[in-house]
């Protein structure tokens, strides 16, 4: 065979190994692409914003992860900027997953390094742990709900990449107004698909509320329950606040505690959330939050009635 037919083939294989090399890449973005986003068809969770431009679509994963960082900063009674300084952070090192991998040994939501002093990997894999660490060092930073927040994530996570944060800055802002009630009703999910089939009813509503907001979120009773021959899966959270801005506060922790119900009902099999006359069912969740004039969600702004398997 000449030297000529021989390079011929040569070249052809080659030129096949390449288009194959390209087909398995392009199928592995692909997959990554559907492994964060939970692919075509999955349950959403949308933040309403003032224009469509504006709206903030994310999975209920990531929405989950979102509300406990929240709900942590409303347990150490931290400012809406600290919220939104952690939700850009995590957005950037994890996007607001809890992932079990990164840069060298880094894992979780904020990618804390458990050879820096952040803990074990089994506690910083804990986003209740995680983000209390991150509000821990946040609150060390001199001044930090003054500084631009590329500055102050980046005094706490010292990243080898300081103003990748800024770009996350509009929506975690958006997304911050909606976990901490400033929004009303500006979070839902059109789907809620358990995330598995061990139901726990309102006593484990119960459990990851305390866990995540403090104990002070369910005060002396505990909140009450309701219960049936399905056992208890009715959680009435009163809606309290003390000192002079009481009464102007008592709808944003409402909302609050609402929009936290919401983000987590696959996880905690939420079927309903009433509250201030609005309600929303899993059953019929691409309608969002609706009016209603009856039945729990119509004893006003004094509760929040979270019903679960």
């Amino acid at each position: 065979m000449s030297a000529q037919p021989v390079a011929s083939v040569r070249r052809k294989r080659r030129m096949r190994l390449a288009a194959a090399f390209a087909v398995l890449v392009g199928l592995a973005c692909y997959l990554v692409v559907q492994y964060i986003t939970g692919g075509p068809g999955a349950p959403q969770c949308m933040v309403r914003a003032d224009g469509d431009e504006k709206a903030y679509e994310l999975s209920p994963e990531q929405a989950a992860n979102a509300a406990t960082i929240s709900a942590v900063a409303s347990s150490r009674g931290l400012p809406e900027r600290a919220v939104t300084i952690a939700l850009a952070t995590a957005m950037q090192e994890s996007g607001l997953r809890n992932i079990e991998f990164g840069d060298r040994d880094s894992v979780g939501l904020f990618q804390q390094r458990p050879s820096q002093d952040w803990g074990s990997i089994k506690q910083i894999m804990d986003p209740v742990y995680a983000s209390g660490e991150f509000y821990r060092h946040l609150a060390e930073v001199p001044g930090y709900s003054r500084l631009p927040l590329t500055v102050a994530a980046q005094k706490v996570q010292r990243s080898g990449y300081p103003q990748a944060y800024a770009k996350h800055e509009a929506r975690a802002a958006l997304l911050t107004g909606a976990l901490t009630g400033r929004d009303g009703a500006a979070l839902t999910c059109n789907e809620s698909r358990p995330a598995d089939s061990r139901p726990g009813g309102a006593a484990k509503v119960r459990a990851q509320l305390v866990r995540e907001f403090g104990p002070e979120v369910l005060p002396r009773t505990g909140g009450t329950a309701g219960r049936g021959a399905s056992g208890e899966r009715q959680l009435t959270v009163p809606v309290r606040q003390s000192g002079p801005s009481a009464a102007a506060d008592v709808p944003r922790r409402g909302w609050e505690l609402a929009t936290w119900a919401v983000a987590h009902s696959g996880e905690l099999h939420i079927e309903q959330i009433s509250y201030a006359g609005r309600t929303w069912s899993a059953a019929d969740s691409g309608q969002g939050w609706q009016r209603r004039t009856e039945g729990p969600a119509a004893a006003g702004r004094d509760a929040v009635v979270i019903v679960a398997q």
